[in-house]
C-alpha cells in the first residue's frame, strides 16, 4: 500500500496543466530557474531540457533524494541541482548573484505555508525577475484582488509592492493526486518594485512602511483612524495625515490603493 502523502503533498498529475504552468514563464531557455517543491517531478520533467540551470528545493527527504535520482548528469541532466532544505531558509539573493542574473520561480506552494513562501520571496524581490505559482484559489485572489474588494487585504498590498500580479487558470481537486478539498488557482508574479514609483525610497522607507500597511489592517472591519491611533499614533495627527493625503476620515484600510498608502506614508506626522 501507497505511504499517505504528507500536509500539502497534493501532487498535480493534469499534463495539460503542467505544460501551462511551465508556458506561463515565458522564454526561460537563459534562465536559472528555482523550482519549489518539485516532488514527484511533474513539472520538472517539462522544465529540465528546457533551461540553462534548474534549482529544485524539495524539504521531504525521499521525494529529494527520488528527484535527485531520476535527474542525474549522467542520465543527460547536467542543468539540474536538487537541494534538500527548507524553502524559507532558501537564500535566492545569493543564488541570483552566482547566476549573475535574476531567477525565475515555479512552484505548486504548499497550502499550510503559502504566506510565509510569499513573503520570502518578497523579500528577495532584487532577485527574482517573475513567478509562477499555484496557491489555494482564496490565496490567489487576496493577492491579484482589487481596493474595495472583500478580498483585498494585507497579503494584497505587500505583493503588488513587489510588482503585478495577475490570475492565469483555476484547477479542480481532480488535476490532483490526492485530490485536496479546495480549488487551486495558478497566478504570476512580475517583479518590479514599486517603491520609487510611489514616492519612497526603498533603502530606508521599506520596513516602516510595512509596518504602517500592517497597521492599517490590524482590525480590518476597523476605520484608518482607529487602527492608527490604536497602533500610538496620536488622533490630531491622525486626522491632520487624513486631511493632507485627501483620504476620508471614516475610510477603512481595505479601499485604498498603494498610491493613498504611500500618501498617507507622506502625511504622518512620525515615521
Amino acid at each position: 500500500m501507497a505511504a499517505k502523502p504528507k500536509l500539502g503533498q497534493n501532487f498535480l498529475r493534469d499534463s495539460a496543466a503542467i505544460q501551462r504552468i511551465v508556458h506561463a514563464l515565458g522564454d526561460i531557455s537563459e534562465s536559472t530557474v528555482v523550482e519549489i517543491g518539485p516532488g514527484k517531478g511533474a513539472i520538472t520533467d517539462l522544465l529540465a531540457p528546457k533551461v540553462k540551470a534548474l534549482v529544485a528545493i524539495e524539504v521531504d527527504r525521499e521525494l529529494a533524494w527520488n528527484i535527485q535520482e531520476r535527474f542525474l548528469p549522467e542520465k543527460g541532466f547536467p542543468a539540474v541541482t536538487v537541494t534538500r532544505q527548507d524553502i524559507l531558509q532558501f537564500d535566492f539573493s545569493a543564488l541570483s548573484q552566482t547566476a549573475e542574473k535574476k531567477l525565475v520561480v515555479v512552484g505548486n506552494l504548499p497550502y499550510y505555508i503559502t504566506s510565509p513562501i510569499l513573503l520570502h520571496l518578497a523579500a528577495h524581490s532584487a532577485a527574482i525577475d517573475r513567478a509562477v505559482l499555484m496557491v489555494q484559489r482564496e490565496v490567489a485572489d487576496r493577492v491579484t484582488a482589487a481596493p474595495g474588494t472583500r478580498e483585498y487585504g494585507l497579503l494584497t498590498v505587500t505583493l503588488q509592492l513587489y510588482g503585478r500580479t495577475e490570475s492565469l487558470f483555476t484547477l479542480p481537486p481532480e488535476a490532483f493526486n490526492p485530490p485536496p478539498e479546495v480549488h487551486s488557482t495558478v497566478f504570476r508574479w512580475t517583479f518590479a518594485p514599486r517603491f520609487e514609483e510611489l514616492g519612497l525610497d526603498q533603502s530606508k522607507d521599506e520596513k516602516p512602511f510595512i509596518t504602517l500597511l500592517k497597521q492599517c489592517f490590524a482590525q480590518k472591519r476597523k476605520t484608518l483612524s482607529n487602527n492608527l491611533r490604536a497602533a500610538g499614533v496620536p488622533s490630531p495627527g491622525i486626522a491632520a495625515a487624513l486631511e493632507a493625503a485627501a483620504i476620508p476620515a471614516q475610510a477603512r484600510a481595505e479601499t485604498l490603493s498603494l498610491q493613498q498608502f504611500a500618501a498617507l506614508w507622506k502625511t504622518l506626522p512620525s515615521k
